[in-house]
């Protein structure tokens, strides 16, 4: 049955596909922003279902008092779906567009899918990469000493050889400390091999099969091994169970002239104290690629805080990242379809 005019969706007709027949066809809702090659791509591989795409106004009305009535009779969903209508939908399986899930990490959404059996999964596979790639970047820069350098570009223009090489120090002498280890942290973790990096994982659940140590956050072992790390890297998700994990006690407790990197998320760090931290030398420097608001005011003290570098919340984003998602999302499907096990289940 095609949408009411309420429902303001464009419907692509499908269900003619030869490997599937009418009966089994899915409806699938996507509200994720796809430039054109993506969105034709997206329209291909899902040709054998019923592709419903709420039109760009309501994508950005979308909330509580704003039914969306694609959402609501929906087998899948692909995007960002507004969560609370997601509880009383009909989707067996929803898919975000982005490795962050924090406001779909209700308990309330959780018992509703666990209720009609449906699942929750995720890009992280889409990210993962492009993030440990930002982290190493950042890492590698500081190490090189590219900022002092891209500085003295600026002015005075000197050439201060000796002084640069003699305070570089080599990726394979330092220990590195990934807080928050899970996709990102493995990425990273291999990256950093070839270099010979010492690398531990700090964990808010205990692991497993993890490929370096790792503690649990917030016992002595995850104290210890912070205290010795040249650089903490800060992966950790938002929500209320991380907001300012990385305080004033915390800064304090890390090995002086520290580093530390934020790819997680802006929230989980006490910007005040970390400003603080950066101003005394507690921390030799900090590079974030999120910060808390964002965007970040052109005011706020991390502008101009001696040492701190800022990238806009980019580390994630790559030139074939929306035909990724698509591609991920596609991969997925056939999984649904056959009854195997999602890549990046979270529930």
């Amino acid at each position: 049955m095609m949408p009411s005019a309420r429902a303001r969706v464009h419907v692509f007709a499908h269900g003619r596909g030869r490997r599937y027949s009418r009966r089994v066809a899915l409806t699938i809702w996507c509200n994720a922003k796809l430039p054109d090659g993506a969105r034709r791509a997206l329209e291909a591989g899902t040709r054998a279902h019923r592709l419903v795409v709420p039109e760009q106004g309501l994508v950005a009305a979308s909330g509580e008092g704003v039914p969306d009535e694609g959402l609501a009779t929906a087998d899948v969903a692909f995007g960002q779906p507004e969560p609370t209508q997601l509880i009383s939908s009909r989707a067996r399986w929803v898919q975000l567009s982005s490795a962050g899930y924090n406001p779909y990490d209700r308990d309330d959404l959780r018992t509703a899918f666990v209720t009609r059996g449906a699942m929750l999964t995720k890009s992280s596979l889409v990210y993962d990469a492009p993030c440990a790639e930002h982290a190493l970047a950042f890492m590698l820069a500081h190490e090189r000493r590219l900022p002092d350098a891209m500085e003295n570009q600026r002015a005075p223009r000197a050439w201060p050889q000796h002084a640069l090489r003699a305070s570089a120090r080599r990726m394979g002498a330092l220990t590195i400390a990934l807080v928050g280890y899970g996709s990102i942290g493995r990425r990273l973790t291999a990256m950093l091999a070839p270099m010979g990096a010492n690398v531990v994982g700090i964990r808010r659940r205990a692991g497993g099969d993890d490929p370096v140590p790792t503690f649990v956050w917030g016992t002595p072992a995850a104290a210890k091994a912070l205290a010795t790390a040249d650089h903490v890297v800060d992966l950790l998700p938002g929500g209320p169970g991380t907001r300012h994990a990385f305080d004033a006690a915390v800064f304090a407790s890390l090995k002086p002239g520290a580093i530390f990197v934020n790819i997680g998320r802006g929230s989980t760090v006490d910007q005040t104290a970390l400003v603080a931290a950066l101003a005394s030398g507690q921390l030799a420097a900090a590079y974030l690629d999120v910060t808390d608001p964002e965007p970040l005011p052109p005011d706020h003290a991390l502008w101009t805080t001696p040492n701190c570098f800022v990238s806009p919340h980019v580390a994630g984003g790559h030139a074939d990242e929306s035909e990724r998602l698509v591609c991920h999302f596609l991969d997925n499907l056939s999984y649904f379809e056959r009854g195997l096990p999602l890549l990046d289940r979270v529930y």
